[in-house]
């Protein structure tokens, strides 16, 4: 009874490699459409900035909506199109308004959180390139798991407001909801 000999040089090894990168290549692909589904439950209306000139920093408004059986968080958001981007939440002291930065917010499952006019929002800085009403900006929202969601948000003049400019759109509630801080 004999054996094949085995080859012991650079070829060997480089077939190897090309098997475990495969290997590696086939199971990433069969993890990402798990990885897809759990961001496919998050979803977003009536997204929109006001626009502010003269660079200073824009606000940005949305309705994220869970359809997911487990809470969502949202850690972040950039733009292309800004330098800087953060989220934010305007609440009031002794009369007061003032912003103050929010590292996280929990969207609940089958829940919903709003984005609005002196309310949680989106502050847009920095911009990158000249951003005018009637222009469509990108916004990527940074979730745990490494989750994302692009959504374009289109730019409103300084006078424009929320849901209630968007005749005809059904918000589904949204606004009866609380984020929940962790």
């Amino acid at each position: 009874m004999s054996s094949l000999p085995t080859p012991h040089h650079k070829s060997h090894g480089l077939a190897r490699r090309a098997l475990l990168a495969s290997c590696f290549a086939a199971a990433a692909m069969a993890i990402a459409p798990a990885f897809a589904t759990g961001l496919a439950t998050v979803q977003a209306k009536g997204a929109w900035i006001r626009w502010l000139p003269a660079n200073l920093p824009a606000g940005g408004y949305v309705e994220l909506g869970n359809t997911g059986d487990k809470p969502v968080v949202l850690l972040g958001a950039e733009s292309p199109d800004y330098g800087n981007t953060m989220l934010h939440q305007t609440v009031s002291k002794g009369g007061v308004s003032e912003m103050i930065h929010v590292d996280k917010i929990t969207i609940p499952a089958h829940g919903h959180m709003a984005f609005s006019p002196g309310g949680y929002h989106i502050m847009l800085m920095q911009p990158k390139k000249e951003v005018k009403p009637g222009d469509k900006v990108p916004i990527t929202f940074r979730f745990e798991g490494g989750k994302t969601l692009t959504v374009d948000f289109e730019v409103r003049k300084p006078g424009a407001s929320g849901p209630g400019s968007m005749k005809g759109m059904d918000m589904g509630g949204m606004h009866d909801m609380h984020p929940q801080k962790p």
